[in-house]
């Protein structure tokens, strides 16, 4: 069978335990705020820097699902990445599941191709997931977080509801066709504090005040040499 085989434990309300989760699609979707002025915006301010105006918004990039991961580091070319803190929907088992994931980016080659960046670097995830129905009454209520270590601290760096992306419903319907069974989204980010700039270790959450629980991860950044 094709794909990434990840270990994940997808809890139900009666608990769950890590079992083997195949993932044959890997979606991120990109441009996914509600605010829709807001987001023309941004896009206005990356075109004066040199960035290519999206082909639609939101935008839907497919990604080598070999690019998923679980551990607790990745290497990267260079030291111009960057992770960014993600709510992540997963199809599997004839569920739909909601996680959290890192979408880190090659921050160099993103200036000259958006596309190509998302294949540049490993996306971290959480190893645990939530039955999407025991958050979908209250979805927006739910928050994400990120923190990078800097000067030997740990510093607050995205810190927001997921109320400022897209629902689930509409994200999905956006996909279409690629959001089938086996398949993991990456749905939106938020702006960060202090401007976007590399870190040699990146956290990331999702918590659900609700029920008062968290899930997340963190992650090593090796810089392997560029030599030419």
């Amino acid at each position: 069978m094709t794909g990434r085989r990840l270990r994940l434990k997808l809890e139900t309300g009666a608990g769950g335990a890590p079992s083997e989760v195949v993932v044959e699609r890997f979606v991120i979707a990109g441009w996914t705020g509600r605010d829709r002025a807001g987001v023309e915006k941004h896009i206005a301010e990356l075109a004066a820097l040199g960035v290519q105006r999206p082909a639609s918004v939101p935008i839907f990039y497919r990604v080598a699902a070999a690019r998923l991961t679980t551990d607790g580091s990745i290497e990267t070319s260079g030291d111009k990445s960057s992770g960014e803190a993600e709510f992540v929907l997963l199809r599997s088992g004839g569920r739909l599941w909601a996680g959290v994931g890192s979408d880190h980016t090659d921050r160099e080659v993103e200036s000259y191709g958006v596309t190509v960046s998302k294949q540049m670097c490993d996306k971290p995830i959480a190893a645990e997931f939530w039955d999407y129905e025991s958050v979908a009454p209250h979805w927006d209520r739910l928050l994400l977080r990120s923190t990078i270590m800097e000067e030997g601290k740990q510093v607050p760096y995205q810190e927001g509801s997921v109320a400022e992306m897209l629902k689930p419903a509409e994200l999905i319907a956006g996909a279409g066709a690629d959001f089938g069974e086996g398949t993991l989204m990456f749905c939106g980010t938020l702006a960060v504090k202090g401007g976007i700039r590399p870190a040699p270790r990146f956290a990331f959450e999702l918590e659900d005040p609700v029920r008062g629980r968290k899930i997340g991860h963190a992650y090593d950044i090796r810089s392997l040499p560029i030599l030419g």
